[in-house]
């Protein structure tokens, strides 16, 4: 992975968000005219992990503020469900739904789903939970820093089997 520089994606809601992630420096950047600024970095001497954009689940060493703001970055270590690939932050979860998609809830009400490839494009599909401009730019740091979706638990549990079989 490297540094992407993408055209801004186009929220319905938020207007023009620009997502800015280097992997190898292991720093995300968004910002928007309607949202606050949110950053994730990766921190002490971390390896960049391929399979991670931000390059690690560890939550020792990666920051996150927004607004301006540390906030608490907590990403599960990933393994057999989706469950297992959840970030939280605050009040707010992030949790794969598809193989593609991500939810971003705040107080376990639904704000929207987003999908990223992993690359630094991101796009959400806001639900009726009247999300916020802070929910967004969470919404869009934790998509493009660990990407979203997830296999089925049934097709990570055979992965993993597979792996251990000599």
């Amino acid at each position: 992975m490297e540094s992407y520089a993408h055209p801004p994606a186009e929220d319905p809601l938020f207007g023009t968000v620009t997502v800015e992630l280097d992997h190898e420096a292991g720093t995300l950047v968004v910002h928007g005219d309607g949202v606050p600024r949110a950053e994730v970095r990766r921190v002490g001497g971390a390896e960049a992990e391929s399979h991670v954009p931000i390059g690690t689940r560890d939550p020792e060493r990666l920051v996150m503020d927004v607004g301006g703001a540390e906030v608490g970055l907590r990403p599960a270590k990933g393994f057999l469900t989706r469950g297992s690939y959840r970030v939280d932050v605050g009040e707010h979860r992030f949790v794969p739904v598809s193989l593609d998609g991500s939810r971003l809830s705040r107080g376990g009400v639904v704000l929207g789903v987003f999908v990223s490839t992993g690359d630094g494009r991101v796009s959400a599909e806001w639900q009726d939970g009247r999300p916020e401009a802070y929910d967004a730019a969470v919404g869009y740091a934790l998509a493009a820093a660990f990407g979203t979706g997830a296999e089925p638990m049934w097709k990570l549990t055979l992965d993993a089997v597979l792996e251990l079989w000599p």
